[in-house]
């Protein structure tokens, strides 16, 4: 059977849901996309589409024909990201996506990769969003918590945050330090908004610390930094970023637990790009990855 462009065009119309629609994102007259669809029909002797006064809506035969189009078009974009990757050497875009909370790690590497093969533009996009590696979408992701485990995707130990809860000096002067957990009544906490955030930290904070004591919440990171700083209570920081105010203080001793780690993760297809291997060695020359 040799109608792919046909079947395009079905797949436009079951996704537009009108003929003017999938014209349009087609880039054809209306009058083509009509008869590809009658040519589709009379192929497979079946009616792929019903009229309603919505638009076009799939049949059975039609359901069965756009999860082949789609499964299609899906490997289609795969191989684009893939090519893309490997045929593109040291220019063009590089795409490195990660929580913002590692962007003082990965910014190093990145402004002397850039420096390095000037023809690249660097795309670091900071989301919580899990970018589709066998897509193409991002060249290297840097994952958070748990190790992945898609077998299709190379996985390396990045970097570990510790964790600890520090105070400003003022709420310090004026409350205390806890002496143990017993005491954490006593006091003033700032804590994550969302309950069913994955650190485990967070989930530490739940069991330990009386919900009524968590007198301030936030979802940005730059609120919850302010926050402290304000004196409004005791938070879980990143001891690296505490150390940077002098004003705050550690009220309690870290624990492992609580570590947060991180892990570069490239799919199996690019992990031996040009750009990608250019990248890795960067980051193994600063001492914070490995190859």
């Amino acid at each position: 059977m040799n109608r792919w462009t046909e079947i395009k065009t079905a797949y436009q119309v079951a996704r537009s849901g009108t003929i003017s629609a999938a014209a349009e994102a087609l880039g054809v007259h209306r009058a083509t996309v009509l008869r590809h669809i009658d040519l589709l029909e009379k192929e497979f002797g079946e009616k792929l589409f019903q009229r309603n006064a919505r638009g076009y809506v799939p049949t059975e035969a039609g359901l069965d024909l756009m999860r082949v189009a789609q499964a299609t078009d899906e490997q289609f974009s795969q191989l684009l990201g893939r090519t893309r990757g490997r045929s593109a050497e040291l220019s063009g875009e590089f795409i490195v996506t990660s929580l913002s909370m590692v962007a003082p790690a990965l910014l190093p590497a990145l402004k002397q990769f850039q420096e390095n093969h000037p023809k690249i533009t660097v795309r670091y996009l900071t989301s919580d969003k899990l970018f589709k590696l066998e897509y193409g979408e991002a060249h290297i992701a840097v994952r958070t918590g748990p190790k992945p485990d898609q077998p299709d995707n190379v996985v390396q130990p990045f970097l570990t945050h510790r964790i600890g809860m520090f105070a400003h000096k003022d709420y310090v002067a004026k409350y205390g330090i806890p002496a143990d957990e017993t005491e954490f009544s006593k006091h003033a906490f700032i804590g994550l908004d969302d309950q069913n955030s994955k650190p485990a930290f967070h989930h530490w904070m739940l069991k330990h610390v009386p919900a009524e004591n968590v007198v301030f919440r936030y979802n940005d990171s730059l609120v919850g930094l302010q926050a402290v700083l304000n004196g409004v209570g005791i938070a879980f920081m990143l001891t690296h970023q505490a150390s940077s105010y002098p004003d705050l203080v550690q009220v309690f001793e870290s624990k492992p637990d609580w570590d947060i780690e991180h892990w570069l993760v490239t799919h199996g297809s690019l992990h031996r790009s040009p750009k990608v291997q250019a990248f890795l060695a960067i980051l193994k020359a600063g001492n914070t990855a490995p190859a």
